[in-house]
């Protein structure tokens, strides 16, 4: 088995549709943040759209491009009927894996909520229903995992046989409570057929509910570069555990046994709702065909992360979307998309 990295070529890119039925905040802008979303993924390649109503959810955006001039262009979307509780499909997404003789596989790993804060019946049963529903090519293979739970969010691989995850979240005793660190590592390399495995045992952004997801932390841009959420401002409540990580990052050697190059991003300006802090990171960005899709929040700081990205992928574009609404749901970016390989649509 080979899970592959972000940046090899993909076939599309799967969004959740938010309606009435999800719970977010302010509907409207998260809605029209996804519209961006979608034009921006579209310029380079396919969107599956999943929604509990195919015919609303194109005409919503249908609706939101025309009245915002966003050239999008709906006919070219696949729209999979779905009841769904939320709308994260980075963390109830299916996982491509590589077969040893060419197989295509789509992992279905338990999704329950993130530790089961949150209600996720609904959302563990999508991957499985849109295979069943043929959303995906006719030689991909759908694989039931169960009973492991694991999220995308808190994995990060760079394609030749690493994995990078956080000790908090994939140790959490609310997901694989009978597993110890050893044997969650066991499975992951046998899942993934992975030959090691990077612990971040440090790193948190205030406002996160998922006990510390990789990709808002730490992220693979090649097998020897990772971008990571740089704190500077000692009375940043985020400061000591992002320092901690930062310094566990100089560690990290490569399969080679060289130093990672460090891309370091900055953490953004502090956001609330309500006097809770939003979990803002530009870590969450998101890789497509051409292209770097990161999370903007409306600060000089966007510049800052993008002309540092641009520099990591002088082959891709860098666009900065504005991404704000989507952090009232404590999410950004990567969190609401997945991804899948050349040949799996």
């Amino acid at each position: 088995m080979r899970l592959p990295a972000e940046w090899e070529k993909q076939a599309g890119v799967q969004l959740t549709w938010p309606d009435e039925t999800t719970p977010w905040y302010e509907l409207e802008k998260v809605q029209e943040c996804y519209v961006d979303i979608a034009a921006a993924v579209l310029r380079h390649e396919e969107l599956l759209v999943v929604t509990s109503d195919p015919d609303a959810a194109r005409a919503r955006m249908e609706e939101i491009a025309r009245e915002r001039a966003v050239s999008l262009g709906t006919d070219r979307i696949r729209f999979v009927r779905c009841e769904i509780n939320d709308t994260w499909a980075r963390d109830h997404g299916g996982i491509s894996v590589h077969g040893d003789n060419g197989e295509k596989y789509i992992f279905d790993f338990v999704f329950n909520g993130w530790g089961l804060k949150f209600a996720s019946d609904k959302d563990n049963q999508i991957t499985k229903n849109i295979f069943f529903g043929n959303a995906f090519a006719e030689d991909v293979l759908c694989v039931d995992m169960r009973p492991f739970v694991l999220e995308g969010g808190s994995i990060d691989t760079d394609g030749c046989g690493t994995l990078m995850a956080t000790s908090e979240c994939l140790c959490s005793k609310n997901r694989n409570e009978y597993l110890d660190r050893e044997e969650i590592e066991g499975e992951l390399r046998s899942a993934f057929g992975l030959e090691r495995v990077l612990w971040l045992d440090h790193g948190s952004i205030a406002g996160d509910d998922t006990d510390s997801h990789v990709d808002i932390l730490a992220r693979f841009c090649s097998p020897d570069t990772i971008a990571y959420t740089q704190c500077t401002d000692p009375d940043d409540e985020n400061y000591e555990s992002l320092r901690a990580m930062e310094e566990q990052l100089r560690s990290f050697r490569t399969a080679d046994g060289r130093s990672y190059n460090l891309v370091p991003l900055p953490l953004p300006d502090a956001m609330y709702l309500d006097d809770y802090r939003l979990p803002g990171s530009y870590a969450n960005f998101l890789i497509v065909n051409g292209a770097v899709l990161v999370p903007g929040t409306g600060s000089p700081k966007d510049e800052v992360a993008r002309r540092a990205l641009s520099e990591v992928f002088p082959d891709r574009e860098v666009v900065v979307i504005d991404c704000r609404a989507l952090l009232s749901g404590h999410g950004g970016l990567h969190c609401v998309t997945m991804q899948f390989p050349e040949g799996w649509l």
